[in-house]
């Protein structure tokens, strides 16, 4: 899958979340089939597992699973109920005081909902980006551009 693809793919699994009221079956395989690691024979046990927590729907422990697997540095640092939402953060060093950590936030008024959106922007965050520190050379030169010789033969 392209990087621009997934980048788009991953907004549109946001703005999902946002709006959605509860977590189902279909929607969190779809946020299970963007992820790289979630369909691989390597982890064949863990992916079980958590098609297992799917299927019996225990959603909470299927997202953090999925965390567990597709983002094995990043970690829950808080999860806090407010006035009808659900605030998740995640990070990847909880030991750090929360003013020096760069942790992500969600909220949502499903526990679950808000976990998964906390997973979908930790996960856009880690993917790393395809460009260079170069910038590009155009590949063709301008109807302007002479050929010059500046070797020094003297």
């Amino acid at each position: 899958m392209s990087i621009l693809l997934e980048h788009r793919t991953t907004t549109d699994l946001g703005d999902r979340l946002r709006d959605a009221c509860c977590v189902t079956v279909e929607f969190l395989a779809d946020i299970a089939a963007v992820c790289r690691r979630f369909p691989s024979n390597t982890h064949g046990a863990k992916t079980a597992r958590i098609e297992q927590l799917i299927q019996s729907h225990a959603w909470i422990d299927a997202v953090l699973a999925l965390i567990d697997l597709e983002l094995p540095q990043w970690r829950i640092r808080r999860i806090a109920y407010d006035e009808g939402e659900w605030y998740c953060a995640l990070s990847r060093q909880r030991e750090l005081p929360d003013w020096l950590d760069q942790s992500v936030e969600a909220r949502h008024a499903d526990l679950a909902l808000a976990m998964l959106s906390a997973f979908v922007e930790a996960r856009r965050i880690s993917t790393p980006s395809s460009r260079t520190s170069v910038p590009p050379v155009p590949q063709e030169a301008t109807p302007a551009y002479e050929a010059a010789c500046s070797d020094n033969f003297a």
